[in-house]
């Protein structure tokens, strides 16, 4: 959360120089939410507080020391990761407060925005930057957070972006990159996917509440630190945008522009894309799962559909690695299609190749969908029906027909080969 800016002393600095405060709380995990015993229960063998360094980062922490240097290395790999996201090096060392047990600290050691934020469990990331023309002059970032879980690496997260840019972007962004670098795992290269690997109660979370609307995360009045549920439809929504190749494009470039307070916003740069993101935003919510790729599970908006005759059958090539997948076929409701299957694929590294009809289990059968618009306008998908190796099928709505092998949506990574799919009337 950003303040008013107030003008620097002394006086023949005033012209151009301010200074802004950023304070940013969060809480990311459920065992941190609320739950203050296990940060005050007494050890049986207090720790004093020590100070450990690395390149970039300097942490004062009553964790045993091995501990310690893990934090250490988890959170120079992290900033590398972040870095090379966002192409900037990081300017300075972070410093960061992790209490493991607030006993062992001595009274008045720790900031008090700091000493409550880690009492309730969480975090708070306290920065102050200089300005002069504009530009940055001198930023410093501080970190107050439990060990608990990832605390320590998404109050980073905000201390890199303070640090770098200024500030750290609209709360829905700040969180849910703030999350997003908590979980990445390894440095993102071009051309390198990202899997899903968050927390298992997010996920549990997310697919077992009723989803928060893209206009509910993007446009509402939500603060910084409010709760974590919100952090998951935070971060559920920026990763969908960061790793999917329909919209990850744009992403970075917007992010990179609300950090440095550029004129823009979410509305501006994917209003036209609104619909197909709100499609693929809640199909994601659905299906995700430690895994999840939504490189490989995006959906094809470009390519023509048209409707098939029986002198020229329509041909598509479907990948076993992939999610449903364009079928170029315009279909009706109550129609009979006549259908010929060729090739073989799997669903696993070690399994065997089969046909369209799949394996015993049902994996590796050839499944159809259709997706079609409703009165509002929105998209929606009928219910996903087996095709198989049979040679005519009737769809339940009239659309276009996507087509897909059936296996678990975030085990599709290791599936192999294509069949060739002709359908005629």
């Amino acid at each position: 959360m950003e303040s008013a800016a107030r003008i620097i002393k002394p006086a023949f600095f005033r012209s151009f120089l301010v200074l802004a405060f950023l304070v940013t709380v969060s809480v990311t995990s459920l065992n941190a939410q609320g739950n203050r015993r296990t940060v005050n229960q007494r050890p049986a063998s207090p720790a004093a507080p020590a100070d450990y360094r690395s390149k970039n980062f300097l942490i004062h922490t009553d964790l045993p020391a091995e501990e310690a240097r893990d934090l250490l290395e988890r959170l120079e790999k992290m900033l590398v990761i972040i870095s090379t996201y966002w192409a900037s090096p990081n300017r300075s060392v972070i410093e960061c407060y992790v209490v493991k047990d607030l006993a062992n600290w001595p009274a008045g050691s720790l900031h008090p925005a700091g000493m409550q934020s880690v009492e309730g469990g969480g975090g708070v990331t306290m920065s102050r930057t200089t300005y002069r023309g504009g530009q940055i002059i001198a930023a410093k970032s501080i970190v107050y957070a439990t060990a608990n879980k990832g605390t320590p690496q998404h109050e980073a997260v905000h201390a890199y972006c303070a640090q770098n840019f200024g500030r750290t972007g609209p709360v829905w962004y700040s969180e849910g990159m703030a999350e997003m670098g908590n979980n990445w795992k390894v440095v993102p290269r071009k051309g390198q996917p990202l899997a899903v690997t968050c927390e298992r109660y997010v996920i549990d979370y997310i697919r077992q509440s009723e989803p928060k609307s893209l206009n509910e995360i993007v446009n509402s009045r939500e603060t910084t630190g409010d709760s974590w549920q919100n952090y998951c439809w935070r971060w559920a929504l920026c990763h969908l945008l960061a790793t999917n190749p329909n919209y990850s494009a744009r992403f970075r470039p917007l992010g990179l522009a609300l950090l440095t307070n550029k004129p823009v916003s979410f509305d501006q740069t994917y209003g036209s894309m609104d619909k197909e993101i709100s499609f693929e935003y809640l199909f994601f919510l659905r299906h995700f799962d430690q895994g999840y790729r939504c490189d490989l599970c995006r959906w094809d908006w470009k390519t023509k559909f048209r409707k098939p005759n029986s002198v020229r059958p329509l041909s598509s090539k479907i990948e076993a690695n992939q999610g449903w997948q364009a079928s170029r076929v315009l279909v009706e409701e109550g129609q009979e299609y006549q259908i010929s299957t060729f090739g073989e694929w799997n669903t696993a590294t070690e399994s065997k190749d089969v046909t369209a009809s799949g394996d015993d289990s049902g994996r590796g059968t050839l499944m159809g969908v259709v997706l079609y618009e409703n009165e509002a306008g929105d998209y929606e998908l009928s219910e996903a029906f087996e095709l198989g190796n049979a040679d005519r099928f009737e769809v339940p709505a009239s659309g276009k027909l996507f087509l897909r092998c059936r296996d678990n949506w975030h085990e599709l990574a290791d599936n192999s080969g294509k069949i060739t799919v002709k359908i005629g009337e």
